[in-house]
């Protein structure tokens, strides 16, 4: 077997590695005799079937694993040996692929690109500023009010009374599309919150100005991208019996809201909200500090970037912001996104810090534990509720999956073991000011 280098141009590596006819078949002699004592076949005893009839059965089948192995055992000594790290899989090509023949020798072509050396940074040259917001009285009373708002209940109006957006109405209704009643689309005592788009687009608002006991047909059109196919699109008629038309009212703030929300009394409610205020608050102010301590590292650093990586990253971006600036398409049965040198620019931006976070990791020795990793598939399944067993066998299964959620556990770990080495001052400023920094975070 030979390796012969093709190209070494800047992070671009190319190898010609050459297995032998004879290689081969060695290697799939060696694959028969060590099945043969454990084979058996009609007119054969366990353990006695001759090589020749082996050869013959199994020898297509072996000799496609023989190739494998003896590629993938090639590459590894290869990698062994330069120290090369491959940015991406490499990419694999037979040169004779489809006229190869039994009895010649394979002569496969490799090409990647390999992860550039990355300098050391000196953490005790970042200076950061931790921004520190206390959950003051009004904030603690606006959220309370805001709790007390979500456990509103609602009471009847005046008799007469017009429905306002924010009111609750009962009422019964009747859907037809081309005047055939169809399944789901009726209700009786159904309570409707106008205002809260719980229903298709269009409905709600022609409700508003609606009294007890009025008779009310709706027009509406299904959205063309409706969950019921047979609807998507569709115009509608429903007809609305309104029967009751109840005005918000918000819960008292006492003890008795806060039992509902799990607390003692009031005040233990509001230590309980003062402590997720400020939950909340380092969250944002740990998102505002990590920002600029990539900015500080993207000025630290230069070196060469993997031109696969970046134009991958560059894809992925242009891909992302389209699917952002067209919500209603969910599935990826659109042309090829074009990335602008916008994209090429955060691209690489990305794969750069990437790299030098994982690299920083690497040699710090990093890990995310198998808890923390429990815990992010846990988190992650709660968006699927009812399918939890069947999420955790899919990441289970899935290595890429597993990776999307290992990352940013990782970089979140790293980030923290670069801050414990640099200089950071604290600051108190007002939540304003905070909101102010996390919304310029957009901006950038």
């Amino acid at each position: 077997m030979t390796v012969t280098q093709t190209l070494n141009e800047g992070l671009k590596r190319g190898y010609t590695i050459t297995v032998s006819a004879a290689e081969l078949d060695k290697t799939v002699t060696d694959k028969l005799l060590e099945a043969q004592p454990d084979v058996e076949i009609k007119g054969f005893r366990k353990g006695k079937v001759p090589l020749a009839m082996l050869r013959k059965q199994f020898g297509q089948r072996m000799l496609g694993e023989a190739m494998q192995d003896a590629i993938d055992a090639k590459m590894k000594a290869h990698f062994d040996a330069t120290g090369d790290r491959p940015a991406l899989q490499p990419e694999v090509k037979m040169q004779n692929g489809e006229s190869w023949k039994e009895g010649q020798d394979v002569v496969v072509d490799i090409s990647y690109d390999v992860l550039p050396p990355i300098p050391e940074v000196d953490a005790s040259k970042i200076t950061l500023e931790k921004l520190i917001v206390k959950a003051d009285d009004a904030a603690i009373e606006e959220a309370v009010k805001n709790l007390a708002a979500s456990s509103q209940s609602f009471e009847d109006r005046k008799k007469g009374s017009k429905a306002k957006d924010g009111d609750q109405i009962v009422i019964d209704f009747k859907g037809s599309v081309d005047g055939e009643e169809f399944p789901g689309g009726s209700a009786e005592d159904y309570p409707l919150v106008l205002g809260s788009n719980s229903f298709i687009p269009g409905f709600e608002a022609q409700l508003v100005g609606a009294k007890a006991g009025d008779e009310v047909t709706v027009n509406v059109t299904f959205p063309e991208n409706y969950g019921a196919k047979h609807l998507a699109g569709k115009a509608a008629v429903f007809a609305c019996t309104v029967k009751a038309v109840k005005e918000p009212k918000a819960a008292e703030i006492d003890d008795e809201l806060a039992k509902k929300f799990g607390a003692e009394d009031l005040a233990a409610l509001k230590a309980q909200v003062a402590t997720s205020l400020e939950s909340e608050y380092k969250g944002a102010s740990r998102a505002v500090m990590k920002r600029a301590l990539l900015d500080q590292l993207d000025g630290m650093v230069s070196f060469d970037l993997p031109q696969a990586l970046v134009d991958a990253e560059a894809g992925q971006i242009a891909h992302q912001l389209w699917h952002e600036e067209n919500p209603d398409v969910h599935d990826h049965n659109h042309g090829h996104m074009e990335p602008t040198e916008e994209h090429k620019k955060l691209a690489e931006r990305r794969v750069r810090l990437g790299l030098l976070l994982a690299e920083i990791g690497r040699k710090a020795d990093v890990q995310v534990t198998d808890q923390e990793m429990t815990q992010a598939v846990l988190q992650a399944a709660r968006q699927y509720p009812g399918q939890e067993r069947a999420f955790f066998e899919f990441i289970q299964k899935n290595a890429q999956m597993q990776q999307q959620l290992r990352a940013p556990i990782f970089e979140d770990k790293v980030v923290d073991f670069i801050v414990a080495g640099a200089k950071v001052t604290e600051k108190d400023v007002s939540k304003e000011d905070l909101q102010a920094a996390v919304e310029k975070l957009d901006e950038l």
